[in-house]
């Protein structure tokens, strides 16, 4: 059981590392080759400073509120699942707060091979713009 203890304080650290930018701590977390990032809009990375960058021109800052987590063991390999909300502000500054998220890690030896990234914030767009057309 410790190993999948480790597991979720690998996942939370990496979450709290880019949350602050901290590129060299996230790095740190995962695996030195064949990274995989999958976010909304299936946006695929390998490299942890293209997330960052893709994500400036959404945000001026963004967070995460993990409210649950969840390890397991399939196939061999460690794989956690974090859900929460986010917050932070659009790129034009207006903030934003409590849209949905699901993490979905698989690590390899200790570190994170793979995260694929589901959220609500493109219906928190769509939602934002009806309320501007109103």
């Amino acid at each position: 059981m410790i190993q999948l203890t480790q597991a979720i304080d690998t996942v939370t650290t990496y979450i709290a590392a880019m949350e602050r930018r901290d590129l060299d701590a996230a790095q740190a977390l995962v695996v030195p080759e064949g990274l995989e990032l999958v976010f909304p809009g299936n946006r695929r990375f390998s490299e942890l400073s293209a997330v960052v960058a893709n994500s400036s021109g959404r945000y001026q800052r963004i967070g995460k509120r993990v409210t649950g987590h969840d390890a397991w063991e399939s196939d061999g390999r460690v794989r956690v699942m974090v859900t929460g909300t986010l917050y932070g502000q659009w790129h034009d500054g207006t903030a934003f707060e409590d849209i949905r998220f699901v993490d979905w890690f698989e690590l390899e030896s200790g570190k994170i091979a793979r995260q694929h990234v589901w959220n609500d914030t493109g219906e928190a767009i769509i939602s934002a713009l009806k309320r501007a057309e109103a």
